[in-house]
């Protein structure tokens, strides 16, 4: 009677299971294995792409070579954890992989840290527009300075380029058709990287820090690192802000939120096919961070700033290959924003509509808030960077790291895997370093504040 009843039990929960995974499983996604590589691989990228050789001048290629290498592996094992969560659970959403694992209090912790996280992200790209494309009107107009028009002005710019293009973007119905413009958005940085090489064979090392050929918004981004000033190059090298480096290639492949969306909406998706997605997009990623990083140190070696862009303005604004490059990049990150958007929409439909069906005004109003609400940061917060730098500490660690271990160890059944099985340890391990990573990366915050420094090297 016992061993009927238990088998009943068991019956009864695998089918329960079954029903639960049913309309996942079975959801029709129309996304292919190529568009999904690219929208991962645009929201991997970050703005920190730029700052990626003033951490190499700063750690040595060698050193550098070993965290990044190491970083991708590990991103890549992370983002197994959150999308097998998914797999075990027929959930579909970051929010409710929450819900699953912690009830409505891990939900409500999940939309909130996906929001806040993302919100920061595209308060990072609209203030590069906001910076550059002044710069790149400037240039065009063959103008030496900002002679204040209207059109010149930043706060001015990027309202019409949300309005224009973010916004038009924003409004897509699924994720997967911003796989078009994800990869036009490759093609830029492809294109940004190819001209960092070739800079590298055109550019003479130079000792003097020409700051006056610098624009008054290259110098609040100026950092020189802490090597000796010599046009050589260190295979492994520790100062006074290598420290400061780490936490920045941590979080160097940050695309967790984003990672269950595609997965849902990929074409004939499997955990082997999503898995080969993740591989080409960090792979992919790894070689392009290494190759920029390489060849941008290699250009300027100890003299190179935290935003590589500006190091070659000391050659002249009007150059027309930075010009290029300039204008690429800013197409890059314009069309990141609305990859980065989608994450949030979800994660507030989750917590504000989640028995809704689909509403275009629901869908149309919530991404015109968030971009309104984006842009009044952007303009009229001036230490938003050190608000966002404070919340990424906290937030980045808890995509990356905590959450994916922690929901990996709830959901998936110990009949399946027992608590003690080598991939729950591993999640464990995983949720330790993020938050031994939130601890140093806090540190560094409180030091920099209370020193009155700035080490900003990059970021997400």
């Amino acid at each position: 009677m016992s061993v009927t009843r238990v088998s009943r039990l068991d019956i009864n929960s695998r089918s329960a299971l079954f029903k639960t995974t049913w309309h996942f499983l079975f959801f029709e996604g129309k996304t292919s294995f190529g568009m999904s590589v690219f929208n991962l691989s645009n929201a991997i990228m970050g703005s920190g792409i730029l700052g990626l050789a003033f951490a190499m001048s700063n750690t040595g290629i060698i050193l550098f070579l070993s965290i990044v290498a190491g970083e991708s592996i590990l991103h890549s094992r992370l983002i197994t954890l959150a999308y097998a969560s998914c797999f075990f659970s027929g959930i579909r959403a970051y929010e409710q992989l929450g819900n699953r694992a912690f009830g409505a209090p891990g939900k409500m912790l999940a939309a909130c840290i996906i929001t806040i996280h993302n919100i920061g992200a595209m308060s990072s790209y609209l203030f590069i527009v906001k910076s550059e494309l002044p710069l790149v009107i400037i240039a065009f107009l063959g103008k030496q300075t900002n002679t204040g028009e209207w059109f010149m002005n930043g706060n001015y710019l990027i309202m019409i380029v949300s309005v224009l293009v973010i916004l038009p973007l924003a409004l897509m119905k699924r994720l997967g058709y911003l796989g078009y413009t994800s990869g036009f958005s490759l093609s830029c940085m492809v294109f940004f990287l190819i001209s960092v090489i070739y800079k590298k064979f055109n550019t003479l090392c130079t000792l003097e820090h020409e700051y006056h050929n610098m624009t008054p918004i290259a110098h609040t981004h100026t950092d020189i690192n802490g090597t000796d000033d010599s046009c050589e190059a260190k295979l492994f090298t520790v100062n006074s802000q290598t420290a400061y480096t780490v936490p920045i290639l941590a979080f160097a492949f940050v695309c967790h939120p984003e990672v269950l969306p595609i997965y849902t909406e990929l074409r004939d998706a499997t955990k082997k096919r999503m898995q080969n997605v993740a591989n080409v997009s960090v792979l992919a990623m790894f070689v392009m961070y290494l190759l920029t990083a390489l060849f941008g140190y290699l250009t300027f070696y100890g003299n190179v700033e935290s935003e590589l862009l500006h190091t070659y303005s000391r050659e002249g604004r009007l150059d027309v290959l930075v010009l290029c490059v300039r204008v690429a990049v800013l197409m890059a990150v314009t069309l990141t924003v609305p990859v980065v958007l989608f994450p949030i929409r979800r994660a507030l439909l989750q917590i504000l509509f989640p028995e809704k069906p689909f509403s275009w005004f629901v869908h149309i109003g919530i991404a015109f808030c968030l971009i309104f609400v984006v842009n009044l940061l952007v303009i009229f917060v001036p230490s938003i960077r050190d608000i966002f730098g404070l919340i990424g500490a906290t937030s980045a660690p808890c995509l990356i790291f905590i959450l994916p271990g922690v929901f990996y160890i709830r959901i998936v059944p110990e009949d399946h895997e027992a608590l003690l099985s080598r991939p729950k340890i591993q999640a464990a391990c995983f949720a330790a370093l993020g938050v031994l990573f939130m601890i140093m990366s806090l540190s560094f915050i409180i030091i920099d504040w209370v020193t009155g420094e700035s080490r900003s090297g990059g970021g997400h």
